[in-house]
């Protein structure tokens, strides 16, 4: 009769029970592993078989086969090593197998026998709750598995799991790892000037927003989107677990640590689209799911490959990244708000005073590696302009990242508590209404109504484009603790709509031309 032990297969974020089954058979000597592995999976008996040579047990002689169920389901990473030889051992019997009836086995076998971190520890351990299943993982896991309310068991060593289920040793329940902060966050009041930038990152996190920062170099763009972090506000308990697992996965707690400060990533603009959404080899989480709950900042945005541009629209639209393989498909969470920035052209100065050498074709064609779908998905593109001597000669403004992040802060509770009281759950941030919800939350009053019409057909904005300004003007009445969304409400949403090349007039004078 076989002997089984209990670990879990990642589709994404979700971890699926795998049995692990291993009988021994008579033939030609040897390990052998069924089941759908990878390379990783099929190298756990040479590691096996090395870890149980420093114990100082054998491997039986005989055929050992060992096969992961169920065989249909792809099975990736070093993890498979702790059941695999849990289960070994318990069919030869150095350790009861009605011990590992009530366990979930998740680790990495070093050739003595000792246990090694491996990625992913968080979900899998919250699966064995789920199972109502102990959680056996490595010592240097433990803090992050007790952050599942489990019941964990953290050992160095294969030998010292022996002693444990034996009897003749114990290994102490793991502790939680620290719930800590990001550490210092840059503060606003570092920006000289750029007063309507400020004001347009204090929109956007108010209410979750795409924003494109576009002006010459030095004028700060760079500096703006690092500090947009800081204006917002920590992650809920529910945020915190679902950014924490996607961390797991990809290997990032360390020493289970978790933080209450919101994602901020910042990939190279050489990063492809793989890099970007999610993908490769071992479909691992992208940039974009990295960022999840947080900040995604794009630096450079047109130096960007346009096809890894374009791969991120429907993240952006639905919030999460479906990675298709030809057996199996995965999605990873990407709830993110995109903050971009860029020169006017190639040339870095636009068409201004002292600016580009080439002329508005130069900026045409620059801002033409953009395209016109991906750009309808960003709520707020704003021109910043060089910053002047003068603007450096200013001393540091007298309200900060605190100040402006206490209006986000009352601002999103206003969201809330709206949300609540239309019976919505979920994300109540602006930026997410839609449908009814939208027509409820953002109904504009009569001489808005009117402007926005005018911008729409003069301005020839999409439906997407003509839904997001609402948005952006909901979340403007927000911030002024308004009831409703008004005229000026709208007026400055639609300001907030940068000029593009070739354009011939902004859209607050088009629209009411």
């Amino acid at each position: 009769m076989a002997s089984g032990a209990t670990t879990v297969a990642f589709a994404g974020l979700e971890a699926k029970p795998i049995d692990v089954q291993v009988q021994l058979a008579g033939g030609v000597p040897g390990i052998v592993i069924v089941g759908l592995g990878d390379k990783a999976v099929s190298e756990s008996r040479e590691r096996v078989r090395a870890a149980f040579a420093s114990l100082g047990l054998a491997v039986p002689a005989g055929r050992v086969i060992v096969n992961l169920a169920p065989a249909d389901m792809p099975k990736e990473g070093a993890h498979y090593d702790l059941p695999i030889a849990l289960a070994l051992m318990a069919e030869i019997g150095v350790v009861p197998k009605d011990a590992l009836e009530t366990a979930l086995a998740f680790g990495e076998l070093g050739l003595d026998g000792s246990l090694a971190a491996t990625p992913g520890v968080l979900p899998a351990a919250m699966a064995a709750q789920a199972l109502d299943l102990s959680f056996i993982c490595p010592e240097a896991c433990g803090a992050e598995a007790a952050w599942a309310d489990g019941r964990v068991i953290a050992a160095p060593s294969l030998i010292a799991l022996i002693n444990h289920f034996r009897g003749s040793g114990v290994v102490r329940p793991a502790a939680r790892g620290d719930l800590v902060d990001g550490g210092p966050v840059p503060d606003l009041r570092d920006v000289r000037g750029q007063e309507q930038a400020k004001r347009a990152l204090e929109i956007a996190a108010a209410g979750g927003h795409n924003i494109l920062l576009c002006g010459p170099p030095g004028s700060g763009k760079s500096m703006l989107a690092q500090r947009l972090r800081g204006l917002l506000p920590p992650l809920s308990a529910g945020e915190l677990l679902e950014v924490s697992q996607i961390q797991s996965v990809a290997g990032m707690l360390e020493r289970g640590r978790l933080t209450r400060t919101r994602p901020f990533r910042a990939p190279h603009h050489s990063a492809s689209m793989a890099a970007l959404v999610g993908g490769g080899l071992k479909a691992r989480p992208g940039e974009i799911s990295l960022a999840h709950h947080g900040v995604l900042f794009l630096d450079e945005l047109p130096e960007f490959a346009p096809q890894a541009l374009d791969a991120l629209r429907q993240p952006l639209e639905t919030g999460e990244v479906s990675i298709a393989r030809a057996n199996h498909r995965i999605t990873y969470p990407a709830r993110v708000m995109l903050a971009a920035a860029m020169n006017p052209c190639r040339c870095g100065g636009g068409n201004g005073v002292g600016g580009c050498r080439r002329g508005p074709r130069c900026a045409i064609e620059y801002q033409g590696r953009l395209s016109g779908p991906l750009l309808d998905r960003i709520d707020i593109q704003l021109d910043v302009p060089p910053v002047t001597a003068a603007d450096l000669a200013l001393p540091a403004a007298p309200e900060g990242t605190a100040e402006a992040a206490a209006r986000v802060a009352a601002a999103r509770a206003a969201q809330s508590a709206r949300a609540r009281a239309a019976g919505r759950s979920g994300d109540t941030i602006n930026a997410r209404l839609d449908g009814a919800a939208l027509e409820a939350a953002a109904s504009a009053d009569a001489a808005g109504r009117t402007l926005l019409s005018l911008a729409a057909e003069r301005m020839a904005l999409s439906a997407r484009a003509y839904h997001r300004t609402l948005r952006v003007a909901r979340t403007i009445a927000d911030l002024d603790g308004a009831g409703g969304v008004k005229r000026v409400h709208i007026a400055e949403a639609l300001s907030l709509k940068r000029v593009w090349a070739g354009a011939e007039r902004g859209p607050l004078a088009a629209a009411e031309a």
